[in-house]
């Protein structure tokens, strides 16, 4: 995966920013989406795009396009540096393999304390039963 390549495949929209601002704000575009076409990348393999397409599935619509939206800032091009750092992150948390788990056994002093544990309080709680003399 080309970071270069991926940039390039990346568009970009601007709107205005909702929230408190003043005058400033009702006239900038700061707030800034990304959208990123996973079903036509080029820069992606075929086995990418398919755990992309699973891993990531409920942020992706029903046409392949990725969405992500920052608004963080005042600036748009800080806006547009931080969504995609996220979209960066986001593509490689998913593309990273998931570790098989192992089961183990627990040993055998862990089983022989849990069972002596249980055993002294069995017997606690049988002492305190009122016994018929």
């Amino acid at each position: 995966m080309n970071l270069n390549d991926i940039h390039k495949e990346v568009k970009y929209r601007s709107s205005r920013s909702g929230g408190a601002g003043g005058q400033h704000i009702n006239k900038v575009s700061t707030k800034v989406e990304l959208l990123f076409d996973v079903l036509n990348s080029f820069s992606l393999t075929d086995k990418q795009k398919a755990i992309i397409l699973d891993k990531l599935a409920t942020r992706i619509s029903t046409g392949g396009i990725l969405l992500l939206k920052c608004d963080e800032t005042r600036s748009q091009s800080r806006n547009k540096e931080i969504v995609f750092e996220r979209f960066i992150n986001l593509i490689k948390t998913a593309l990273t393999p998931v570790k098989n788990r192992r089961p183990t056994k627990p040993t055998r002093s862990s089983v022989r304390k849990r069972l002596n544990n249980k055993k002294k309080l069995s017997e606690k709680k049988s002492n305190r039963k009122f016994k018929d003399e």
